[in-house]
């Protein structure tokens, strides 16, 4: 595993330090982050457009964060990918999205988002990152709950159209040479295991189509995020380090009784707040040699987040499993190459 990093989207803002990807990095390195993932629509950090279709820019890019002592991890496209797949319902809570001129427009609105994710995977390449981290989009989720009854085939024919949606930008990461990297989150058709297996399916196993693993959406949705690792450690190719704790009541449990995060049973915590095992994490993604990076994603409904990214790095580090290159038991011996006549002999077969 790699060092400590950090999301920049929650911390981005129009004020030194936050208001400029060279403020914000050299802010960054001095808490102890080694790598920054760079969200691409916010034009404070980048311009994607040019990103990908210069490499003079995106080797300025490089030289900005590496001056200011920290490496791009990813690039993300949460915006962007949740407005490739949009139901109807959400047009309006969507379109603040998109730039101006392509809302009130579903059609654009989609067309835009999906040659941003184009221009993504060329701008990772540009940058020779190789992973990229993004939101699914949703045509289902307000079918999450099965009442009233779904009719025969919907969810099939749902993640068809969705696997319809990003073939073409799947492809084009392909080309690039990069992974597409889901964050499984609440409200995308993409949230748990089994919607990850059924999407892969539909898309005839793309080899592009993987996980970005963050445990706290798995807290709020009660499920087994270290068996989760157990199952699907070949296809977690980025970490989100972001904690959550749930607190159910005699009023209220995981679906929050519509109430804001403050007061929500299920909510994010800045790290070491909640209730993720990250011990049993770290451990668990060494022990399958995880090799990318520990990046936080700050979200916390009470901490403030310059404390929370202080925190953070020192938390990160603690946790970070260097593997042993030899066994605890070399001192007793038993080391070595197989002595076949040996091992009969210890069996009684000799």
């Amino acid at each position: 595993m790699k060092e400590p990093a950090v999301y920049l989207a929650q911390f981005m803002g129009d004020e030194p330090p936050f208001n400029n990807l060279e403020n914000i990095c050299k802010y960054m390195a001095n808490l102890g982050y080694k790598g920054v993932q760079i969200p691409t629509f916010d034009p404070r950090c980048v311009d994607l457009k040019k990103l990908a279709e210069s490499q003079t820019y995106a080797d300025e890019i490089k030289g900005i964060v590496n001056d200011a002592g920290c490496e791009i991890t990813e690039l993300a496209t949460h915006i962007q990918g949740q407005l490739v797949a949009v139901n109807p319902a959400f047009n309006k809570v969507f379109d603040s999205f998109a730039p101006p001129e392509y809302q009130n427009n579903p059609e654009a609105r989609t067309e835009w988002a999906v040659n941003q994710m184009k221009l993504a995977a060329q701008a990772s390449k540009n940058l020779g990152i190789t992973e990229h981290v993004t939101f699914s989009g949703n045509y289902m989720w307000h079918t999450m709950y099965p009442f009233p009854p779904r009719p025969a085939g919907l969810i099939d024919t749902g993640f068809k159209a969705l696997a319809e949606q990003w073939k073409p930008i799947l492809d084009a990461f392909d080309v690039a040479g990069v992974d597409l990297c889901f964050e499984l989150h609440p409200c995308e058709d993409l949230h748990d295991g089994v919607t990850y297996e059924r999407f892969l399916e539909a898309t005839n196993n793309h080899p592009r189509v993987n996980i970005m693993y963050d445990p706290s959406h798995f807290v709020l949705q009660q499920l087994n995020y270290l068996e989760f690792i157990d199952i699907y450690h070949e296809k977690i190719k980025m970490f989100h380090v972001k904690d959550a704790e749930f607190k159910p009541n005699g009023r209220s449990g995981m679906y929050g009784g519509y109430q804001d995060w403050v007061n929500r049973p299920a909510r994010f915590r800045s790290l070491g707040d909640g209730d993720v095992d990250f011990k049993g994490i770290f451990s668990k993604l060494a022990q399958y040699d995880f090799e990318g990076w520990p990046v936080l994603e700050w979200e916390c409904a009470l901490k403030n987040p310059e404390d929370g990214a202080a925190e953070g790095a020192p938390f990160i580090a603690k946790h970070i499993i260097r593997k042993s290159e030899k066994s605890f038991e070399d001192f007793a011996g038993g080391g070595g190459g197989a002595d076949e006549k040996l091992n009969r002999r210890m069996l009684g077969l000799e």
